[in-house]
């Protein structure tokens, strides 16, 4: 099934985190206020793989990466458990704060939001998991569980060779 990831009402129709994670994200405006910065939300509750401790990401692209740290200090620093740091390996800016039952965790980089890895792979592991179906979402989720990040996750289920997040990327 073809989703427009870009707009978050395709979880108005999906399962009960889905749906509690539309109205958090809309209860808090979280997507508007960020919307300069061209936010996604990826990872693994908008493809279904989620675990009890998953939590929710969203991708932004920034050109000014000390605007982008203003913007989020001003907007989300006051909420519950709130940490902001900065990434020179990958020359990004991530954030985690609590809103109601969700950890967020914001990640900005100055490549556009769709050029990002973590969007990227999750168009790839929505694919993958359309064409192998339930007992593939099922082996994930279960190796997600033993502690597996998705990447390593989808590499063992599928015997990749290599790095798991670099072989996913072929998938193209």
């Amino acid at each position: 099934m073809r989703i427009n990831f870009e707009d978050i009402s395709y979880l108005k129709a999906g399962n009960d985190k889905q749906r509690r994670t539309y109205e958090t994200l809309k209860k808090y405006r979280v997507l508007e206020l960020l919307e300069k910065f061209d936010p996604i939300l990826t990872g693994t509750i908008p493809i279904n793989i989620d675990i009890e401790t998953s939590d929710l990401d969203i991708s932004c692209c920034y050109s000014d990466k000390d605007e982008f740290v203003d913007a989020v200090m001003h907007l989300f620093s006051h909420e519950k458990q709130f940490v902001l740091r900065e990434n020179s390996e990958f020359n990004s800016v991530v954030c985690n704060f609590w809103l109601d039952d969700f950890e967020l965790e914001l990640f900005g980089q100055s490549i556009p939001t769709k050029q990002q890895h973590a969007y990227r792979h999750m168009l790839i592991e929505h694919q993958l998991l359309e064409e192998r179906g339930e007992a593939f979402r099922q082996e994930i989720i279960a190796l997600k569980k033993q502690g597996y990040k998705t990447e390593p996750a989808f590499g063992i289920a599928m015997g990749l060779e290599g790095n798991p997040y670099e072989e996913l990327l072929k998938f193209e």
